[in-house]
């Protein structure tokens, strides 16, 4: 553990932040911006709210709202009327008018009570997992600075772990909610492609993308699961499985393996080797498949931009979304048998089970050396296949004996699964 790191403020709960009236949380969270360095500032935040306007959001909610009191963060690929959305560039305001509404999941946390305070940063346009950014830094892990806080919702992460805010919002196309979640040993939630909340975000990958938040702890998950989707609880135990990392990976950090593997085994035996088999026979090419629809619906969205705008783009993104220009016919074509392949195992797989448990990332929060595209692989093949499945994946955060921390994916069919408050409530 780095005895080094800066002192972050402890992390409060939304009972500790709705105690306060508007005016104390407005200026609370304005104090714990301006703790953080100024590095950590322009690599997690892209905007914040003024503070006087923030009480005022947070005074228009009354007691009986589940939200009321509770400030959140935006993750700067949703819009917020007259606020200019970069989506972690230097050029998208250029091209896109200031927009006039507010996007969808902030008008829905606010009638539930809750108030933005401002919106996050982000890895360039969404394509990243690791939190690098070079034009705004990279987003460091709030308690581990030599180390990144994954992404590409990084700025949603690192301030929620940072304490600045208990609620942030983020989007998940390929592991944005589920790998910063494990670095920064935070809750997550992701939901489903093409569900309201994500229809007018901007995009990556229309058929993938999806929105989902953060909290710190698992009672103030279940209260925001329940405000924005809610669900009758299970009269029953639920049937759950897990697959160990090796059978995921054999590179992954043995710690790592061990931490995820004991905490999986609290939720439900390993799967049969029957139903193993069918997984990871399925699962063989989702990588590439992956990649291959992600980065194809990338350059659909930005084909008018990678001309003109080349030089504004992170060399690495522009690369990706270029080259995918090129995909051969019968590429694509695979990548969508392999997609719609995965789809089937998964509905044969909940005939007979509830949920599935798969550890979220194969290391600790890396360093910057450490972000190499062998790693990208590796966390993709952890979290491509509920991604090619467009199934709703629970986070939840597994300590490790250094003071860093791993996560897993508790995958289930539908956002409003009971398994999801069995689990937060235990």
């Amino acid at each position: 553990m780095d005895t080094n790191a800066p002192k972050t403020p402890a992390t409060l709960p939304f009972k500790t932040w709705q105690a306060m009236t508007p005016a104390q949380a407005a200026r609370e969270v304005q104090t714990r911006i301006g703790a953080l360095s100024p590095e950590f500032r322009k690599a997690a935040l892209a905007w914040l709210r003024p503070e006087n306007d923030l009480a005022d959001e947070l005074a228009d909610g009354d007691g009986r709202q589940a939200l009321r009191g509770v400030p959140f963060l935006l993750k700067d690929l949703f819009d917020l009327a007259g606020v200019p959305m970069l989506a972690g560039s230097t050029f998208l305001d250029q091209v896109r008018p200031l927009p006039t509404h507010d996007s969808e999941i902030a008008t829905r946390l606010r009638a539930r009570g809750a108030g933005c305070a401002g919106k996050s940063q982000l890895v360039e346009f969404a394509s990243g997992l690791t939190g690098e950014n070079p034009h705004y830094g990279d987003c460091p892990h709030p308690q581990f600075p030599d180390r990144l806080s994954g992404g590409s919702s990084s700025g949603s992460a690192a301030l929620v772990a940072a304490g600045v805010v208990p609620l942030s919002v983020g989007t998940d196309t390929g592991g944005s909610i589920r790998v910063p979640a494990a670095f920064c040993g935070l809750h997550g939630f992701r939901l489903t492609p093409r569900d309201v909340l994500i229809a007018d975000a901007f995009s990556l990958s229309p058929t993938m993308d999806t929105a989902g938040w953060f909290t710190a702890d698992a009672a103030d998950m279940l209260a925001t699961w329940e405000a924005m989707i809610g669900g009758a609880p299970s009269p029953n135990v639920p049937r759950g499985c897990y697959l160990p990392m090796s059978t995921l990976l054999t590179s992954a950090d043995p710690e790592i393996s061990r931490a995820c593997d004991e905490a999986a085994a609290r939720w439900g035996g390993r799967a049969d080797p029957r139903i193993e088999t069918l997984l990871l026979e399925s699962w063989e090419g989702s990588v590439d498949a992956y990649l291959t629809i992600g980065m194809s619906e990338a350059n659909a969205v930005h084909r008018d931009w990678l001309g003109p705008y080349r030089d504004h783009y992170d060399p690495l993104v522009w690369q990706r979304f270029h080259d995918a220009a090129n995909y051969p016919a019968e590429k694509n074509a695979a990548a969508r048998a392999k997609q719609k392949e995965i789809w089937a195992t998964w509905r044969q797989f909940f005939l007979s089970y509830d949920f599935l448990v798969l550890p979220a990332a194969p290391c600790p929060a890396p360093r910057k050396a450490d972000c190499t595209v062998e790693l990208r692989r590796s966390i993709i093949r952890l979290t491509a296949p509920a991604s090619l499945g467009g199934l709703p994946v629970l986070s939840l955060p597994v300590p490790l004996p250094s003071g860093m921390t791993a996560g897993l994916q508790i995958i289930v069919p539908v956002a409003n699964s009971p398994v999801i408050p069995w689990m937060l409530n235990r």
